[in-house]
């Protein structure tokens, strides 16, 4: 018998970094993103009142004048700002488009494989036909709560998978299944890839080292306006310029939430395709 592989420090440093990742995803997935925004907003706006008496200080210390440099500085550090943000807005909407279109592409393969089966025989094409639409219900129902990749009913949903492919198999090993071997067993197998993909596209999120330190540097960016505004009518506009950052990074992590996000993708291709299976069940195709 051949010995289980040692677990190097590279895998047992990578482990740790994978669980850790799925561990502040959930800790952040948990939490609403008002309460979220509300600490951020609250933060910046500490940051920013900590750098506006920071500066008060060194001017009494010092007395520091103005210098022509500060517009630079503030308009350098909000260009960084919006290049970040811009950069994590573009990751977002990549995967929040991936998602999307593999809702479509899970419907035309499920579609594909429940026409392709009807080239079978009884009894198979009609036990094959119900797995299917049962499979295809519970696509919807993973979507309505977020599409979780574990639990009772994602497990039942790789049960009826391994009944899928199972029923299958019986069925092109018969003599009257061999003439579409190719036609059937290349649909069913597209279905299930379908399914890991899907599965692979909901746990492709920003990665969290960018929100942290997105979170840092807005922070930051917070005491940098707060150092650099002097003037009492410019409080309010930098403090607008504060809400204004703060929703453009809830906006990001609402995209990047597949599961308890506002922004969802829609699930209309596998809503038509469910009603479309009701109405054409194994008999209507005659064979």
């Amino acid at each position: 018998m051949s010995a289980d592989p040692i677990p190097t420090t590279e895998h047992l440093a990578g482990l740790g970094d994978f669980q850790m990742q799925n561990l502040l995803f959930a800790a952040s997935g948990s939490v609403r993103l008002s309460i979220l925004g509300v600490i951020l907003l609250g933060l910046m706006t500490g940051a920013f009142f900590l750098g506006r008496r920071l500066r008060i200080r060194c001017e009494r210390k010092a007395r520091r004048t103005k210098s022509k440099l500060d517009g630079y500085i503030v308009t350098a550090v909000l260009g960084l700002l919006a290049l970040l943000l811009g950069f994590t807005f573009s990751l977002a909407v990549s995967r929040f488009e991936e998602r999307r279109s593999i809702v479509a592409t899970q419907a035309n393969a499920i579609s594909t494989a429940y026409l392709r089966v009807q080239l079978l025989g009884p009894p198979y094409r009609e036990h094959i036909s119900h797995l299917i639409r049962d499979y295809t219900a519970i696509q919807l129902r993973l979507a309505a709560i977020g599409y979780p990749s574990s639990g009772p009913l994602r497990a039942e949903a790789d049960g009826l998978l391994t009944k899928i492919w199972a029923a299958t198999v019986a069925a092109l090993k018969a003599p009257e299944g061999v003439p579409f071997a190719t036609l059937v067993g290349s649909s069913v197998t597209g279905l299930i890839d379908e399914d890991g993909f899907r599965q692979s596209a909901r746990d492709a999120r920003v990665p969290i080292t960018i929100l942290i330190v997105l979170w840092i540097f807005l922070v930051s960016v917070g005491g940098v306006l707060g150092y650099e505004t002097r003037k009492g009518e410019t409080v309010l506009a930098a403090c607008f310029v504060l809400a204004l950052m703060t929703a453009s990074l809830l906006l990001v992590m609402d995209i990047d939430r597949p599961s308890s996000g506002a922004i969802v993708e829609s699930q209309t291709p596998m809503e038509q395709l469910s009603h479309s299976l009701m109405r054409s069940p194994p008999a209507v195709f005659g064979r």
